[in-house]
């Protein structure tokens, strides 16, 4: 029974480890390489104007006073190459933005929030290479905008402004911190708008829009809010992670819809109080945040204009009748930055926002992966290297669950002092199965030996591993986060890579089509794999020679499967093992068991010196071999890319 349940466990978790790799890392990263060979022969160009700000191209028109939609996506096709986006900016009148978080603009036509940098955040781990650009205006290659205001009865005829609006700038200035700017327009038939816009000291515009009505008659306006995305962007296509539409509405709780979704659906609609929605990626998110009290009609949609594929999430608010002399005001707001926890959860805290934490994709083991972070991030601050506070954090969990692991070692320890009455019985009982478990249950009894608590610090690693890796994966906090070395960030991948010769050679296999992603072995997946091996070496080998080869090329499944994974959590890993080995063999050594890893490691030398010794010139012909498939890799890269 033992060893048939070994035997199942071994291939249950070779198939975990090839299927998860193949799953995560292999199908996900031709899904990216096959998505940006489709974009790069797309020719990018701005969608087809709308018959109506309201009204799709041969639609039936609405009904005179009917509750209108929030404007669609608009702009003019263009059939030639789309400017540049510092062209754009240029060419249109503008106030800046200035805060030590956000640099950008806010463009006059349209009254548009469109021109958005995180001046605190660098394409790469180099400060002085360029800030990450979150939003960008229309007719530049990557439109990504936020708008608000106003509109009127669906067939009604209210002269609103709109995306070709030119607003008049009152005084001058740029918009910063306790600095906001007011816009005002006349639409000429007695209706004065004015919008005035604020900024906090970190990514939240505050948008208060009012209509002064100087006509003779009552006016009713609808306040609406949307966020417009032109382009599909590359995400990163990976399970655990969400991109794409997102927003807590009300009572209907956390909805997320990817961009392949909401391209099926076309059209998703819901009607919320206590709301906020946006459109989200990795680390950045643009989200609108009505008032909580508010009822708002949300909306997802989706459309393909002019060949481009355009996304939108919106809300349109409850109408407004604004008698003559009166004025009518709206309040909206727009978070438009990094994902970074302390922000996020002090805005929903601030603000009382519906659940706003959930902007950052914690997962299902939410319970786990959260509280982590918040012990991580509590000894980085007090560190200052959140690769320090992961190793920190693994002896703190170490030493949480020591009493259950005490115990699965003590189990395990027993099982090997009995290891010699479990071999007689199977010599005394070679052609009887059924009796020979049974004695063998008969043993576990009376030793009180529990056979599978050998597995249970197995399964206690899973969540807290999957929790960490979530962590690493999705949070901004750990994004170009150094440790020591060569590691310059926890979020990445090592960068070293031995079939460069760490470096020695000046290439990167990994972009080889087709075959790089097989050529990803870094230094600390490499010393992962040791300690791995190392810990499988606590154990004497299985008696059945399948097992024994299986359990035999686990470290190196496990070193190439992680060899693409977050450095912070092949570093966590290392760790982990390294540990482990240290605990089990104390653990053992009290219980009486022997620790077979000296044993074992001696026996591995002697089979390698004997090896050598047949074969002297062995060592060298295996730094020879690695030598020259490096050489013969960087050969073909460079006829094939340069």
């Amino acid at each position: 029974m033992n060893d048939q349940r070994n035997t199942i466990l071994a291939i249950v978790l070779s198939a975990i480890v090839l299927i998860g790799w193949e799953y995560f890392y292999a199908l996900p990263l031709k899904q990216r390489q096959e998505e940006q060979q489709r974009q790069a022969q797309i020719t990018q160009v701005q969608p087809a104007p709308r018959a109506t700000p309201n009204q799709a191209p041969g639609a039936a028109p609405a009904a005179p006073g009917a509750a209108p939609r929030a404007p669609e996506q608009s702009g003019a096709a263009r059939e030639v190459a789309q400017k540049s986006r510092e062209a754009v900016i240029a060419s249109t009148e503008r106030v800046a933005v200035d805060t030590p978080r956000i640099k950008g603009s806010i463009s006059l036509k349209g009254g548009r929030i469109d021109d958005v940098s995180l001046a605190q955040y660098h394409e790469t781990v180099d400060p002085s290479s360029p800030a990450i650009v979150l939003l960008s205006p229309s007719e530049s290659p990557n439109p990504f905008y936020g708008e608000f205001g106003w509109i009127g009865p669906a067939g009604g005829a209210v002269k609103v402004p709109g995306p070709d609006t030119v607003w008049q700038r009152q005084g001058s200035g740029t918009l910063g911190i306790g600095r906001p700017i007011t816009l005002t327009y006349d639409n000429g038939d007695g209706l004065v708008f004015r919008r005035t816009i604020s900024l906090d000291d970190k990514y939240l515009f505050t948008v208060k829009d009012e209509v002064e009505n100087n006509s003779g008659a009552p006016v009713t306006l609808y306040p609406y809010g949307l966020i417009s995305r032109h382009g599909k962007p590359q995400t990163s296509n990976y399970y655990i992670l969400h991109e794409g539409m997102i927003g807590v509405l009300g009572d209907q709780g956390l909805q997320e819809v990817k961009y392949d979704k909401i391209e099926k659906e076309k059209d998703l609609t819901f009607k919320a109080t206590d709301a906020w929605l946006g459109i989200t990626d990795k680390y950045w998110a643009a989200t609108l945040l009505p008032d909580t009290n508010a009822q708002v009609q949300a909306r997802f949609s989706f459309a393909e204009l002019g060949g481009v594929k355009t996304y939108q999430t919106d809300y349109l608010l409850d109408p407004q009748t604004i008698a003559p002399g009166s004025t009518g005001e709206a309040h909206a707001r727009l978070f438009a930055g990094a994902k970074e926890v302390q922000v996020v959860d002090s805005y929903e805290k601030q603000l009382g926002l519906n659940r706003f934490e959930l902007l950052i994709d914690w997962g299902w083991f939410y319970f786990i992966t959260k509280p982590l972070f918040l012990l991580m991030d509590m000894i980085f601050r007090w560190t200052g290297n959140f690769g320090v506070a992961i190793l920190t954090v693994t002896v703190m969990l170490k030493a949480l669950f020591f009493p259950l692991a005490n115990k699965s070692y003590a189990s395990m320890a027993k099982m090997k002092a009995v290891q010699p009455q479990m071999q007689a019985l199977r010599e005394r009982y070679p052609d009887d199965k059924v009796k020979q478990q049974q004695e063998l249950m008969e043993l576990y009894k009376r030793e009180k030996i529990n056979p599978v608590a050998g597995c249970l610090p197995i399964v206690i690693q899973i969540p807290v591993f999957f929790a960490l890796y979530k962590v690493l994966f999705v949070t901004i906090e750990m994004r170009h986060a150094p440790f020591f070395g060569w590691i310059k960030d926890l979020s990445a991948p090592d960068p070293t890579n031995v079939f460069n010769l760490f470096g020695l050679l000046p290439f990167d296999p990994t972009q080889l089509p087709a075959i790089g992603h097989f050529l990803v072995l870094g230094a600390w997946p490499l010393i992962m794999g040791v300690t791995m091996w190392v810990q499988m070496k606590l154990n004497p080998p299985p008696p059945d020679p399948a097992q024994k080869i299986m359990f035999d090329w686990m470290p190196v499944i496990f070193t190439f499967m992680l060899a693409s994974f977050a450095s912070g959590l092949v570093i966590y890993w290392a760790w982990n093992n390294t540990l482990s080995v240290i605990q089990q063999s104390i653990i053992m050594r009290r219980n009486g068991a022997k620790v077979e890893l000296l044993d074992n490691l001696r026996d591995v030398g002697r089979r390698i010196s004997g090896l050598f010794k047949k074969r002297p010139g062995l060592p060298k012909l295996i730094i020879a071999g690695v030598i020259a498939t490096s050489i013969a890799i960087y050969t073909f890269w460079a006829a094939t890319f340069t």
